[in-house]
């Protein structure tokens, strides 16, 4: 008698899987998606074998029929690639006759004449395909203004004499910029707003991340376009966790991870891992790459804060915004201890609301905390979001009620 004929179905299904999954691995290359197949041959066989018996070669029957499941799926996710590619080919209004035709629309919609709110604007109405009404709810102002301002940035796109075709190829590098950092401004907007009831607007969040999908569809060889794409999707991983039931702040470091978007996380770092090396190396590549190594710390005090600052050196030198060197002075200040985080930071000039809430956020790991009150405090007044204006407020107060007790 058989090994098989004598121990129980679930004993049999446990020792084969393994081995199964191994050879469909072996076989195929892909992890996931082969033990997804596993899973529902060895479901199959848990309803089958209790009434017909195990098979004489379970083995091979459970490769055989995971194996069928398997080639399933991967035509599914194939015939899905081919229908998102094929959709962000045919975005505007319906099929077109070439697949660059949304891409020159896109550049159209952020021509250098037009201010960044029109090239927003006209880049949701044109290419997102959201009505003038939605796109003003999602501006907080009102339709007719935003009527206004499509149609002035359409006007301004014509009287440009812009033709409708690819830009020359000394301009397309320039103007492919312009598009990604619409996209980036769209998306900052969205998972920080700078005014309203909420932290974040879903809305802006989910149409930047899309059209970024699009953009990087459509330029399948620009590895800035990958790491934009990254970078939305490995920062909006964090959403969930990043404001309470009551929506208000919960900094990163207080964040549950175990809430945080895997799949988002596991598609963001493969797109920049693959746009790396293809080079040349942008700000979007090195910001995914940063967001990247925070997603990926199992938690806050295991964060590589000293990889985090060399990627922010490297980011300084391509681009060197307000945004990144107050960034820089904080991961120098997780590195190297406060103090030294402190004499980078003071060093800035530009003393926005970043600037405050970092000092504030140093001065406090230094022990400092009267002067971390007050920086809050002075946060607290430039910030222009309410949720910001209260966790900022909250943080003030911690500190004073705190010190009551010294």
């Amino acid at each position: 008698m058989s090994r098989e004929e004598t121990e129980p179905v679930s004993d049999t299904l446990r020792r084969l899987a393994p081995q199964v999954l191994g050879a469909l691995v072996r076989r195929y290359g892909r992890f996931d998606p082969a033990e997804d197949a596993v899973q529902e041959a060895l479901l199959k066989a848990a309803r089958q074998w209790p009434d017909t018996g195990i098979p004489e070669r379970p083995f091979g029957w459970l490769l055989q029929v995971a194996s069928r499941k398997l080639i399933d799926l991967l035509r599914a996710d194939q015939a899905r690639r081919e229908r998102e590619v094929r959709a962000a080919r045919e975005d505007v209004g319906g099929p077109v006759g070439d697949a660059d035709d949304t891409l020159i629309l896109l550049l159209l919609c952020c021509h250098p004449s037009l201010s960044a709110a029109s090239q927003i604007a006209l880049t949701l109405r044109a290419v997102g395909g959201l009505t003038t009404k939605e796109i003003a709810r999602m501006f907080l102002t009102s339709e007719d203004s935003m009527t206004r301002r499509i149609s002035r940035a359409k006007r301004t796109v014509q009287d440009s004499g812009v033709p409708f075709r690819m830009p020359p190829e000394e301009e397309r590098s320039e103007r492919l910029g312009a598009v990604l950092h619409v996209l980036y401004l769209i998306f900052t907007e969205g998972y920080s707003a700078t005014s309203g009831p909420d932290v974040r607007r879903g809305d802006l969040v989910a149409e930047a991340i899309r059209l970024a999908g699009l953009t990087a569809a459509l330029l399948p060889d620009d590895s800035e376009a990958a790491g934009l794409l990254a970078l939305m999707l490995l920062t909006d991983a964090r959403s969930p966790a990043r404001v309470t039931e009551q929506g208000e702040l919960v900094p990163l470091h207080e964040q549950d991870r175990t809430r945080w978007k895997a799949e988002s996380i596991r598609r963001g770092v493969e797109l920049v891992t693959a746009a790396l090396p293809r080079g040349p190396v942008g700000p979007y590549q090195l910001q995914a790459a940063i967001a990247a190594v925070h997603d990926e710390a199992p938690n806050a005090e295991e964060t590589d804060w000293r990889q985090i600052v060399g990627l922010y050196r490297l980011l300084l030198k391509v681009s060197a915004s307000p945004v990144a060197k107050v960034s820089h002075a904080v991961a120098v200040g997780m590195a190297d201890g406060p103090a030294a985080g402190l004499e980078v930071l003071e060093a800035l000039e530009n003393r926005d609301r970043r600037f405050y809430a970092a000092r504030a956020h140093l001065l406090e790991k230094a022990g400092e905390r009267e002067r971390a009150r007050d920086a809050y405090l002075r946060a607290a007044e430039l910030a222009t979001n309410i949720r910001q204006v209260r966790y900022l407020n909250a943080c003030a107060r911690r500190l004073s009620e705190g010190a009551g007790h010294d």
